[in-house]
């Protein structure tokens, strides 16, 4: 059973109209507080500035430079495209899933922009806060 973020209430399952059927694959509302919260469809991660797994969406992966024999790898027509466009070798260590990715990973981005998924203090913060 789901439960609301917020509160911790129990949440249902909305009507998506024709247009949020392309882009999510469900809405839940809470009963009791009215938040809505949205799971996208997963070829959306393969759009954005930065990387991600194609299959759990997290930031957090990693550059391979050969293909890991035992791990495997993401089949499927966007990955195939990432690949031929000269996307490199990425992966996952949640999902254990190797894929091609042209774009850069969040870790290498020197905008500053803080993505979801990503710890948002500083290890040189932590240490001024002990001393």
């Amino acid at each position: 059973m789901l439960k609301c973020e917020r509160c911790g209430g129990r949440v249902k399952r909305v009507h998506r109209t024709f247009f949020e059927r392309f882009a999510y694959m469900a809405i839940y509302e809470c009963r009791e507080c009215d938040r809505e919260r949205f799971y996208p469809r997963r070829y959306t991660y393969h759009f954005g500035p930065h990387c991600r797994c194609p299959r759990c969406g997290t930031f957090r992966v990693t550059r391979l430079k050969v293909p890991d024999k035992i791990d495997r790898v993401h089949t499927g027509f966007l990955n195939f495209l990432e690949r031929q466009l000269g996307g490199r070798l990425h992966h996952c260590r949640y999902c254990r899933m190797q894929f091609y990715d042209r774009r850069k990973l969040a870790s290498e981005d020197t905008t500053g922009t803080a993505q979801e998924g990503l710890p948002r203090t500083s290890p040189a913060n932590h240490a001024d806060s002990d001393a």
